[in-house]
Parts: structure tokens; C-alpha cells; sequence
């Protein structure tokens, strides 16, 4: 049987090379080419059995060519790559039927896998979806860990399957509910919130479900609930760990049966609508407390969506931090800048109340301070009264039991399908920046210092910094 063949478009010729060269090794064979129409008269003429192409090229947009194979090949799966690494670019890919999108840079063994699963399988991603949104985004970053979650919500736009969003305050769950809902098959209908922390107990019922005139004391008129108000729409769950039992027993009810009665009423009322929930705590222990029902949270739990703390991503705040400035000065607070140093000061910080702690402070420069250019001075002096993001266990194996919580929700959201190889590199990474980082903060720019606090040679220590990228900044007194 004759090897399959993959066409490869990018304009980029070492990206080709690349991708010859890791294709031709796991067996495929390979045509590469620089651009749109070439790619075009390959497919029309009935070559090859996957494409992958790059979104920007010379002559068309790779977007665009996806919906015209389709059209004439329906069968020929198409791979989406693009440096246009925004949670807009994931979910036109999957829209206009792109079996996979990956951003760039990405991991060839990543690529290969996506290759061996695309030509296994039979089915295509895509489909029908919304019209194209105004270049807006919902949400900022470009990290490894947000490109996961803008691909896990533009495969989830054709379908309204449940999910259960796990994340720290302020990590921006509800955006994520917003966008599953803005991009999915109910966009057309409402998206209905409520955060069941801020309702009293004794009313959660009431305002889900609705009530009826004189179900209670005070119900002098008829109430219709969330359910009802978000009838052919989406319905956010926020801060399900807060709901009480009784609550739990007749959201389980709607979600087996797909019906719900008002408080006060008899007559069942179909429920239609698309669940999304979201909890900053652990509803295991939850569980295990019994204060959550366990057969809830599988009904819940089909889709789950872990969103990183801030600390995770830190790559994003610049991006983050020059969005905010620029709202602040549309809204007519004076135009600022962060230089170099400061950026490098909130890249190392904890920030416990997350994105949005990060755009309060932002706001706060913008109308507070005199000067035109942020430094590391000013951060400092904002950043001295914050309080941690957790305190260290007392036998001091806070550290240890924060890397496995960490890795327990990797492998869990990923259930055995992982992304890409190299783990064991990326944890050192992620754990050897702060500590390098945060050492010279505290010896204050020292070297000597903070190369025999650590236990480093001199040389190293640079070389490290410099591969971290980390700059020799001496803080102030």
C-alpha cells in the first residue's frame, strides 16, 4: 500500500524544510510549496490525502481555501497552522472545517500525531457555523496554556455538550462561558448568568427555576427563573461549588430529564438550554465533605475546562497589560507605557486575584501616576502590600503539593491525550524562572550573592538568566 501523501503550504521555506524532513521520517510522502494556488491545483487535480496549510500567504488567506476543498473533497482533511495565535483564529479554522488547528511555533511530534489521527479517522471537524465576528477578542493571550483553551472551545462550538470550568477568581471564567456561548450553536439566543454565591440559599430555587403567585410569602406575581429566561440560549452556572443540596437535587432532575418545575407549580416545562458551570473550589473535596453531589458533578463534569492562574501564563501579561492600557486610555485616562524592567517586575509577581488583579492595578497607573513611562520603581511600591497567593505549608511542602495539584489537573485535562512530549523540560522550566528571578530580586540585582544563595557558579547563573531572558535589573532602595 502506497504511502499517504501530505501537501504542505507555508510561505515560510524553513518551515517547509522542517516539515518535509519530520513527515518524510515517520514514513509520508511530502509536497511542499509556497503558496495558495499551486496548493489549489494540487487538490482540485485529486493529489494527496491531508493538507496542511498556513493561514498567511502571498497570494490568498489559507482560511479562505479550507471551505473550497471541502467543497470539491470533502473526504480530505485539512490542518490550520498560524503564528495568528488568537482564540478568533482557532474557531474560524474549526467553523470553516478545518479538521485541527495548531498554532505556531508548535511541537512536530504534536504535528505528526495530528497527522497519524487525522488520516485514521474518517470524520471532519467543522461544519456550518457563525458569520464572522468583528477582529475583536474575547480574550488575550498566546501561551502554550491559552492556545489549549482556545482549541478546546473552538472544537466545542458545534456542540452543546455540558462544562464544568475549574479556575482561581479572576482568571476570567466567565469570558470563556461567553465565548462557548457567542461562537456556539445558540449564539442566537440568550446567555443567561447567575452566580450562586451572591444569591441567598433560600431564594437560589426561586431564581433558577422561577415561582409561582403565591408559591411563598411575597410572591405576589409570577417570576420567571434563569431557566426559563435563558430558554434557547446558555445558562451560567458561576460558582456551582455554592449551590445548596436542595438546589443540587432539581438542577441533577434537569439535567437527566431535561425538565424543571417552578417553585409553587406542577406542570413540568422543558428545559432548553446548554449548561456551562464554573467553580473556583475543589468540588472533589466538596464531595468527600458532602456537600456535593457526587452524581451532579458527573453530570456536570462531560466536558472539563481548567483555566490557568496568571503565574502560569506569564508570558501573557505584556499582551494583557498593553490591552488594559489601551482600554484605559479609550475611556480617556492619560496614554502610558511599562518599560522593560517594570514589565519584568509583574512578570514574577504571584498575582493572587489573577487577570483581574492585573487590570486593576493597570487602571490604577493609568490614573494615578504622573509619568508618561511606567518603571520599576512605581510597581514596586504597588505591588509591596499584595498579599501571597498561598501560604507554605507548615512542614514546608507547600511547593511540592502545588506542583502535584498542578500536574494532576495536566493529566486530567488532557486524559491521556497529550499535547506534546518534553513535560519533565517544561516543569524545570517553569519552576527554575521564578526562583532565578525572584533570588536576584531579593540579593537586589546582586549576582555574587544570588549565585551562592543558590548554590551557582557565576558563569551559570547568567548563562541560565540569559536563557531565561531575565534581566540583571538592581532594584532600588
Amino acid at each position: 500500500m502506497a504511502a499517504p501523501t501530505i501537501l504542505v503550504a507555508d510561505d515560510d521555506g524553513a518551515i517547509r524544510t522542517v516539515l518535509n524532513q519530520a513527515l518524510g521520517r515517520a514514513g509520508y510522502v511530502v509536497r511542499t510549496t509556497g503558496n495558495a494556488a499551486t496548493l489549489w491545483r494540487w487538490v482540485r487535480d485529486g493529489i494527496g490525502d491531508l493538507v496542511i496549510t498556513d493561514v498567511i500567504m502571498p497570494d490568498e488567506n489559507g482560511l479562505d481555501l479550507v471551505p473550497r476543498i471541502r467543497k470539491i473533497r470533502p473526504e480530505l482533511r485539512v490542518v490550520v497552522m498560524s503564528a495568528q495565535n488568537t482564540l478568533l483564529t482557532a474557531v474560524k479554522a474549526t467553523e470553516r472545517g478545518a479538521f485541527e488547528y495548531l498554532p505556531k511555533p508548535f511541537d512536530l511530534n504534536e504535528l505528526v500525531a495530528i497527522v497519524r489521527r487525522a488520516l485514521q479517522t474518517g470524520e471532519t471537524a467543522g461544519g456550518t457555523g457563525p458569520q464572522e465576528k468583528a477582529a475583536e477578542l474575547p480574550m488575550i493571550g498566546r501561551s502554550p496554556a491559552m492556545q489549549e483553551i482556545y482549541r478546546t472551545i473552538a472544537r466545542l462550538t458545534g456542540t452543546d455538550l455540558t462544562v464544568l470550568i475549574a479556575g482561581e477568581s479572576g482568571t476570567g471564567k466567565e469570558l470563556v462561558a461567553r465565548a462557548l456561548h457567542d461562537y456556539g450553536k445558540r449564539r442566537g439566543g440568550a446567555f443567561v448568568a447567575i452566580n450562586m454565591a451572591a444569591i441567598p440559599r433560600e431564594l437560589i430555587e426561586s431564581e433558577l427555576f422561577g415561582h409561582e403567585k403565591g408559591a411563598f410569602t411575597g410572591a405576589d406575581t409570577r417570576n420567571p427563573g434563569r431557566f426559563e429566561q435563558a430558554d434557547g440560549g446558555t445558562l451560567f452556572l458561576d460558582e456551582i461549588g455554592d449551590m445548596p443540596s436542595q438546589a443540587q437535587t432539581r438542577l441533577l432532575r434537569v439535567l437527566q430529564d431535561g425538565e424543571y418545575t417552578t417553585v409553587g407549580g406542577r406542570a413540568p416545562k422543558r428545559a432548553d438550554v446548554r449548561i456551562i458551570a464554573a467553580t473556583h473550589r475543589d468540588l472533589g473535596q466538596l464531595i468527600r465533605q458532602g456537600l456535593f453531589r457526587e452524581d451532579l458533578y458527573f453530570r456536570l463534569n462531560v466536558v472539563p475546562l481548567r483555566l490557568p492562574p496568571l503565574r502560569e501564563r506569564s508570558e501573557d501579561i505584556p499582551e494583557l497589560a498593553a490591552h488594559f492600557l489601551a482600554a484605559a486610555a479609550s475611556e480617556g485616562l492619560p496614554v502610558k507605557m511599562i518599560d522593560g524592567a517594570a514589565m519584568e517586575r509583574l512578570k514574577i509577581h504571584r498575582w493572587p486575584g489573577n487577570v483581574r488583579e492585573l487590570e486593576n492595578l493597570v487602571r490604577r497607573l493609568a490614573a494615578l501616576y504622573s509619568e508618561e513611562t511606567i518603571g520599576v520603581e512605581v510597581i514596586e511600591a504597588e505591588l509591596a502590600d499584595t498579599p501571597p497567593a498561598e501560604e507554605a505549608e507548615p512542614d514546608g511542602n507547600g511547593l511540592a503539593q502545588s506542583m502535584e495539584r498542578h500536574l494532576r489537573a495536566y493529566f486530567s485535562a488532557h486524559d491521556g491525550g497529550f499535547p506534546a512530549s518534553g513535560l519533565y523540560e517544561r516543569v524545570l522550566r517553569e519552576v527554575e524562572r521564578p526562583l532565578l528571578a525572584l533570588t536576584l530580586q531579593a540579593t537586589r540585582g546582586n549576582q555574587i550573592k544570588a549565585a551562592d544563595l543558590l548554590g551557582l557558579n557565576r558563569n551559570t547563573l547568567r548563562k541560565k538568566l540569559r536563557e531565561h531572558n531575565i534581566p540583571a535589573v538592581r532594584v532600588n532602595k
